[in-house]
């Protein structure tokens, strides 16, 4: 970090650039964390948690197979990994107001076409819109855009914007969920998408605009900066770059898939209302941790941060197979939520301390897409071996081997290749 900052100081002071206060409170970066906390809110409201609604409102209406609407679930999940991978492109070539904008935007259209699905291929069609949507509305998006704002409080300000992660599932769906009661899911969804469109244009076109001069002046040199494909290329021959989106790929595929199936397993071993009061506590541990580390995460060993976070979902996941008491599955289910919303803020910043600036975009677009294709499994793995062994010992022993395994593969280092 020491030869990066000072890299930095030496081509500001070339441009005559003055570096600008990150903690100063009234820097306009903050607004942009603002900003990206109500489109994180709306994204995961509509992306990812929404598609549990989705799910239950169209078996209802339809009668149709849980696997039919479940394979429209992965289509969004692989599609938007396939967009997501390309966010920095669209960042650099349209800026990050316009690019917000048609984020939004395309959410708006595919959540009000979801609810007018009246057959199968309308709803692979609505899911493959909201995915063009999800890929402009969340991690990628709002990673890169932060990273043209903040520099050394760039962890904070991620792990500050994703709490609108946690409060589009906790906030977000109820609400989501009374309007579909209100007025029907077709105008439910139409009145959300009316709503979500009514808030985030005019706040991206008021707060949204152009970034700071430093962030330009730290990609001194981008003439000879190596090209996106390039960047892809080297990444795959890079062991550190490998070491970080495999460790991170498997704790999302554990993590999802036992998160999905929570409820589920709760449910017969403590009944529903417990479950219930489990899963809430797991969401708010999420957003308790993520404030909690946002503090101190840009100066932590974040590597070694990662593994024991892998380690304590392991010892969460042991209690929770073995343990069978109310308070033991809550407690263990608070200790499992704690590091849930780090895991999509720490690969950022390992990229961010370990890698050549100018491949930053990039390189967390491109590791959101592999985690994002590897996690679509979770679900259907955890499953599958759930209907084959009987129960969720095996598949929540599986996780457990998982999430060591990547807090193994974490502490494996590369070469720096900063500039």
């Amino acid at each position: 970090m020491t030869v990066q900052n000072e890299t930095r100081r030496k081509k500001l002071d070339a441009l005559n650039v003055t570096p600008t206060d990150e903690t100063s409170i009234r820097y306009d970066g903050w607004r942009i964390v603002a900003v990206c906390f109500l489109l994180a809110t709306f994204g995961w409201a509509f992306g990812f948690y929404g598609q549990s609604v989705y799910v239950a409102e169209l078996q209802r209406l339809h009668g149709w197979p849980a696997s039919l609407i479940s394979s429209g679930t992965t289509l969004f999940y692989l599609s938007g990994a396939a967009l997501v991978a390309f966010v920095s492109e669209a960042i650099r070539g349209f800026g990050p107001r316009n690019c917000m904008i048609a984020g939004i935007c395309t959410m708006a259209v595919a959540a009000a076409a979801m609810g007018q699905v009246r057959e199968p291929w309308q709803l692979y069609l609505a899911n493959a819109v909201l995915a063009c949507g999800w890929a402009g509305t969340s991690l990628g998006m709002i990673t890169n855009t932060l990273s043209l704002w903040f520099d050394r409080k760039r962890g904070m300000a991620i792990s500050l914007a994703l709490n609108g992660a946690s409060f589009g599932g906790i906030i977000g769906v109820p609400l989501l969920v009374a309007a579909i009661g209100h007025f029907g899911f077709s105008g439910g969804m139409t009145t959300a998408a009316a709503v979500m469109v009514i808030v985030m244009i005019p706040v991206i076109l008021l707060f949204v605009g152009r970034p700071p001069v430093h962030a330009s002046a730290s990609a001194v040199g981008a003439a000879d900066a190596p090209s996106p494909r390039q960047i892809r290329a080297r990444a795959f021959r890079d062991i550190g770059f490998l070491s970080v989106s495999a460790a991170f790929a498997l704790v999302l595929f554990a993590q999802v898939g036992f998160i999905v199936h929570l409820i589920s397993f709760l449910d017969s071993v403590i009944g529903r209302q417990q479950a219930a009061v489990a899963v809430a506590l797991l969401t708010a541990m999420a957003v308790v941790g993520r404030v909690l580390f946002s503090f101190v995460i840009d100066r932590m060993n974040q590597r070694l941060a990662s593994a024991l976070s892998f380690v304590s979902q392991a010892i969460a996941l042991l209690v929770v197979i073995n343990i069978h008491r109310d308070y033991a599955l809550i407690a263990a289910c608070a200790l499992f939520g704690f590091s849930v919303g780090n895991l999509i803020t720490l690969p950022a910043l390992i990229v961010q301390r370990e890698f050549d600036p100018r491949s930053f975009g990039v390189l967390v677009s491109l590791i959101t897409a592999i985690n994002q294709i590897t996690y679509a499994f979770g679900p259907g793995a955890v499953g599958l071996l759930r209907d084959l062994s009987g129960s969720y010992t095996l598949p929540f022993y599986g996780c457990i081997a998982v999430e060591l395994t990547a807090a193994v593969l974490i502490m494996v280092r590369g070469r720096a290749k900063k500039s």
